[in-house]
């Protein structure tokens, strides 16, 4: 429904307009809202600021008002391995109520979204989706890798270094100069993580236009884009065209068959499910799982692959030429519709430009997706691993449980060779509710890879990781701890088996000795303050994407 104004109610907002300079005309014109997340310690947001005052100059000359507003830009890289990582996953939903609110407070007509990293961009989906008033997504581009005496570089490589810096495989030297040379451009991280598989989301789901998923940020092609989304935020609210009146579950179905082919985050288990309840679908592991046994892994770049990153990715066709492969092996929907046109349109026009990078689906890289959903009596509702990560000689491990209660207690012990190869790593109450806000756990899988042991150690918790990991790690682990899930009352040395092709993951526990020391089991109470108390209580498990909007 179009926005409705009591003559008294406009008025009163036209008056603090006209004290920003608003002229009376202008005033009748309808607002469009430009939800920017642009801030000055985020590399994926930075470049916002250089198109901002085009997309502003040409919505208005396409007959609305723009008037900006910010909202939280975080980066999750800032804060790895810090008490601060307990936020970033909270703040998806703090996005997604800064996003509602605006819309709402300001009774704007349409939307543009500007966001571009791991939690931002489904946060500002999830809040366009409950204020359903047109809008439009434009998300920042990838930033170039880095480089290093030949060798390809991103953020997650000086993880890896200082660990080899710490077993002294490398000189602090070397470290550093991973550290200087691993981001050298503003834009989202160059690899198919977290921030670029949300990109892909917005795009697939219909909210930004073809290719600004794959488009190397700052560049020309970005910038025409952006100037594209703007003609489009205008049209669609000339129009009344709400993202409810286009999204539908095949949209999320098309979304997780891009995720399976291309070995996306683990995170959006997370993300999807969060993001699907606001359009009032339910998404759940196993429609991860079963679209993962049909869809297979035909991208390369970065963690599949140690060289490629977005720009040979891009350089290959990028999202449109996956989807051009799926839907010539019948694996998506082209009749999915967005604000930009259908998947059709986008497959017509897609060419695959390099057949190594981007794989016909007759010549995957996995015959399965990248993610894999495992049970057992360790994972009674779910757990998740990113097996296109994982080398295939560790698809089935079995060890010893070496148990710690955070990450950074594994960690210090894994830098002190306390953990050895044949382990397996058990970090618990770092759930949603256990740490709480379920920080990433990346910090020890790189310390882990760093020592070159990713095929000889595993873990399982009820942690997430980044979209970069690799090795094989078994994270979202629900029930998790803290509300009495199996993993709090594993113990050191029990036996635990992690079976990727049979989607197990099971501990040589029997069910008897579970009752018994669960009778003498109290969960751990980890300190929590300020909102993330609030985050603690409502939350939801893993298994329902984490998320304080649940209804």
């Amino acid at each position: 429904m179009v926005r409705k104004w009591t003559e008294e109610a406009l008025d009163h907002r036209n008056a603090l307009l006209y004290a920003m300079g608003v002229s009376e005309e202008d005033a009748t014109r309808k607002v469009i809202g430009i939800v920017n997340s642009w801030n000055e310690m985020n590399p994926g947001h930075y470049p916002f600021k250089n198109v901002i005052e085009l997309m502003k100059a040409e919505i208005y000359r396409c007959g609305a008002l723009p008037l900006e507003m910010p909202v939280t830009g975080i980066c999750d890289g800032i804060c790895s391995n810090t008490p601060g990582d307990r936020y970033t996953l909270p703040a998806r939903d703090l996005v997604s109520a800064e996003v509602e609110t605006v819309a709402e407070v300001n009774r704007l007509d349409g939307m543009v979204l500007l966001g571009s990293c791991d939690k931002v961009v489904p946060g500002m989906l999830m809040g366009a989706l409950r204020a359903n008033i047109p809008a439009v997504m434009f998300t920042g581009g990838y930033m170039e890798p880095g480089q290093a005496h030949g060798k390809m570089l991103t953020l997650t490589h000086t993880k890896q270094a200082y660990a080899a810096y710490i077993a002294k495989e490398i000189s602090r030297e070397a470290y550093k100069e991973v550290v200087r040379n691993a981001c050298p451009t503003p834009g989202v991280c160059p690899f198919m993580g977290t921030a670029n598989t949300m990109c892909a989301t917005a795009e697939i789901l219909g909210f930004s236009a073809d290719g600004n998923a794959s488009v190397k940020s700052n560049s020309e092609e970005w910038r025409q884009m952006a100037v594209l989304c703007a003609q489009k935020a205008v049209e669609l609210t000339a129009q009344d065209v709400k993202p409810l009146d286009l999204i539908g579950k095949n949209s999320f179905e098309n979304l997780i068959s891009y995720i399976m082919a291309t070995g996306g985050s683990t995170n959006t288990l997370l993300h999807v499910p969060a993001i699907a309840k606001q359009a009032g679908f339910d998404i759940s592991p196993e429609k991860f799982d079963e679209i993962s046994n049909r869809v297979p892994v035909i991208s390369t770049i970065y963690p599949n692959h140690n060289e490629y990153t977005m720009v040979e990715f891009s350089k290959a066709g990028g999202l449109s030429a996956v989807m051009k492969e799926l839907a010539e092996a019948s694996l998506i929907d082209p009749k999915v519709k967005g604000a930009f046109g259908d998947i059709a349109s986008k497959v017509n026009k897609a060419v695959n430009k390099n057949t190594t990078v981007i794989r016909p689906v007759s010549n995957p890289i996995n015959g399965q997706g990248g993610i894999a959903v495992l049970k057992g009596n360790l994972a009674t509702e779910s757990s998740i691993v990113k097996f296109s990560a994982v080398d295939k000689d560790a698809w089935v491990f079995k060890g010893p449980a070496r148990v710690y209660e955070s990450q950074d207690e594994a960690w210090e012990a894994m830098l002190k060779d306390e953990i050895t190869a044949g382990d397996v790593v058990v970090i618990r109450y770092e759930g949603p509710k256990g740490s709480p806000g379920m920080p990433h756990l990346e910090t020890f899988m790189a310390a882990v890879l760093g020592k070159g042991l990713g095929t000889k150690i595993a873990l399982v918790t009820d942690g997430r990781f980044s979209g970069a990991t690799g090795g094989l790690a078994v994270g979202h682990v629900s029930p998790e701890a803290y509300d009495g899930g199996n993993i709090a009352l594993i113990e050191d040395g029990d036996v635990v088996s992690i079976d990727i092709k049979q989607r197990q993951l099971i501990v040589a526990v029997s069910d008897e000795e579970f009752a018994k020391r669960r009778a003498e089991w109290q969960p751990l109470e980890k300190p929590a303050t300020g909102w993330l108390k609030l985050y603690k209580r409502i939350t939801t498990s893993a298994h329902q994407g984490a998320t304080m909007f649940w209804e």
